[in-house]
């Protein structure tokens, strides 16, 4: 269903719903809506272009919203394609998966029976459905950034003749680690950017220093209402594998104090960075389904909290405080506010073990879509080893490999998009 038509300066936005059924496996079952945006060139609006699809990171992400025109991924792919910008299901403007909604649920085990249908498999077969009713028989090309990629390949799995190229932005997917193995190869790498903040940063050590004595002698508050803890300090690094990351954590911890020695109180702009920097609020399914994404007939059994413990460096109470990551640990569902409604459901996710599969060795062996993937050496979220076995799984994926860029590379502008792009063609 078309909804409205806009046109900010720079583009041609148009806002599409559908519908789709919560499990797939039962089309005639319950259904919920999927939002997605149109938007082409203003000068090629009435062209006859193909489709690209966009694919968020997440899980749990909606789509990012075009904004003033410029160096983007989005002005390269204007300049070819239309572009559907997809409201993952439970995401923006799609039928919301919050801790609202779920709380109306008759019991946690409804919620989790509903949660665990907004993985992978399940967004590529609602976009199948998308592209159906936008383009009929034609195949289109799909771009997916982080999870995305994920996505993607997934796609490649279970619906490959629905794709004409496929562009992966920081998001192969480790094809059969196991979530312990996962969490395994993480904690390292977090630990790798742990040194390289400190490198950059020393005089952050005395002040983190300062932060957690703080903490653990008064009940501080967020401004939300609930208590800072050492741990949820901790969970501020999970910005470090961006571009900015480091800088960003820094300008937060730097001002964590006013600068009265008489009245060593937390500053209002530090709380409020903390909050900002640590909430699940917009984006429950992140926290509710991120280990999920890797697994595939096992259970997760809250996996980045067990192997933690095979890296005390980051315990709270360590002789040096670190940053985590992006782990999710089972404590964040009842120290988070808006997490509380899902602790239950959350628990049933984690202990599941009957996960379908999300890839087809023999598909991906197989595969005939021209295919690029950038994998970011140094990504802290994506590990680049696990990244490049998938890469080398999938018949005729072109990777590339740079440490030019951390994770977000391919949104700082659109050099990283322009070379896959000349990668599939056969350009370089």
């Amino acid at each position: 269903m078309r909804l409205a038509t806009h046109r900010p300066p720079g583009y041609v936005l148009t806002d599409h719903a559908f519908t789709v059924p919560v499990d797939h496996a039962r089309p005639g079952g319950e259904t919920l809506t999927v939002f997605a945006r149109e938007a082409v060139a203003p000068s090629r609006e009435r062209d006859d272009l193909p489709w690209l699809l966009y694919l968020q990171g997440g899980p749990g992400m909606e789509s990012p919203r075009p904004l003033a025109r410029g160096d983007t991924w989005l002005d390269r792919a204007l300049k070819d394609w239309r572009v559907l910008l997809l409201d993952q299901r439970g995401t923006g403007r799609s039928t919301p998966a919050t801790a609202r909604t779920l709380a109306a649920m008759e019991s946690p085990e409804q919620q989790a029976e509903y949660l665990a249908h907004f993985r992978a498999d399940s967004i590529v077969r609602d976009a199948e459905l998308i592209r159906r009713e936008l383009v009929g028989d034609d195949a289109w090309d799909v771009i997916g950034q982080s999870f995305g990629g994920f996505c993607i390949t997934t796609y490649l799995s279970i619906a490959p003749e629905g794709l004409r190229s496929a562009y992966v932005t920081g998001g192969l997917p480790p094809l059969h680690r196991s979530p312990d193995e996962v969490y395994r190869a993480l904690y390292p790498r977090v630990r790798e950017k742990n040194a390289r903040y400190f490198d950059r940063y020393p005089d952050d050590r005395r002040r983190l220093e300062a932060i957690r004595d703080a903490l653990s002698s008064s009940d501080v508050r967020l401004p939300g209402g609930d208590r800072l803890t050492v741990e949820r300090l901790q969970c501020l690094g999970i910005v470090m594998g961006m571009g900015d990351g480091l800088e960003r954590l820094h300008f937060a911890i730097e001002e964590a104090f006013f600068e009265d020695a008489e009245r060593p109180a937390f500053t209002d702009r530090f709380l409020q960075a903390v909050e900002a920097g640590t909430t699940f609020a917009p984006i429950p399914l992140y926290a509710a389904l991120h280990e999920a994404i890797y697994c595939q007939g096992r259970a997760s059994d809250w996996a980045a909290h067990r192997v933690r413990g095979e890296f005390p460096e980051f315990a709270p109470g360590a002789p040096e405080l670190l940053f985590t990551g992006e782990m999710i640990y089972p404590w964040m569902f009842e120290a988070h506010s808006e997490l509380r409604p899902l602790r239950e459901a959350a628990e049933l996710l984690a202990q599941r073990d009957d996960w379908p599969a999300l890839y087809d060795d023999r598909a991906l062996a197989d595969c005939s879509v021209p295919a690029a993937a950038v994998v970011y050496h140094d990504d802290m979220y994506v590990d680049r080893v696990g990244s490049l076995e998938t890469a080398a799984a999938v018949r005729g994926l072109r990777a590339w490999v740079t440490n030019e860029y951390e994770h977000d590379g391919a949104a700082l502008g659109e050099r990283v998009f322009a070379r896959l792009i000349d990668m599939v063609r056969g350009e370089v």
